[in-house]
């Protein structure tokens, strides 16, 4: 390979994960209208605009619920979680890097996720935001790269399933942001967390 050929920034493809049960909050939180559209068209339309293509992760039986302007993936790796949609994403497009996004982030915005793919760095093996909430990494608001993929299967080999020990593990391979909006990385998995979220918004309209 030429130096030319290695410093090619591979294509990057959005992923929303929208595949999980929402034990904690109680009902489907991609299907929650934030914004006057459910959330995982609203995570998916802002993906369109800073990635070349954009997938909704989701189980096999919620394909048929999903408007069929998206297009979607499913798992297929054994097992459940979004290491798994992860790696079921590289599985079928192992050439791209993956900008994958949980769906209960309901302040995420536009700018943020320019932030995030403005200062890529492809020769990493991910590039990913520290929380304003933990100090660690964010997995689930993550550009994986190529070289991620093999990273994460041997890392759910060893028996693990968290992306954020797959990002901890090899830190020294990850560019960690600090986000400009840390509001945009708050998380909404609980009917607090929704009430906290409700407010932040009607302050911001209002």
């Amino acid at each position: 390979m030429t130096s030319k050929e290695h410093n090619i920034t591979p294509p990057l493809y959005g992923l929303v994960l929208a595949g999980g049960k929402s034990m904690r909050m109680g009902y489907d939180k991609s299907i929650i209208k934030w914004h006057g559209v459910e959330q995982r068209y609203y995570m998916a339309d802002l993906l369109k605009n800073v990635c070349d293509d954009v997938f909704i992760s989701c189980r096999a039986e919620q394909q048929n619920e999903i408007d069929s302007r998206y297009k979607t993936r499913t798992d297929t790796y054994a097992g459940s979680g979004p290491l798994i949609a992860i790696l079921s994403a590289f599985q079928a497009k192992p050439d791209v890097a993956w900008l994958v996004i949980a769906c209960d982030l309901p302040l995420m915005d536009l700018s943020t996720l320019q932030f995030l793919v403005q200062n890529r760095d492809a020769q990493s093996i991910a590039t990913t935001f520290k929380s304003p909430f933990d100090g660690l990494p964010e997995p689930l608001i993550t550009i994986w790269e190529p070289a991620a993929f093999e990273k994460l299967q041997a890392h759910i080999e060893d028996g693990y399933t968290c992306p954020r020990k797959a990002l901890i593990k090899n830190e020294v391979q990850v560019k960690i942001l600090i986000t400009p909006n840390p509001d945009t990385l708050m998380n909404a998995n609980t009917p607090e967390d929704a009430e906290k979220v409700k407010e932040i918004i009607f302050t911001r309209t209002n």
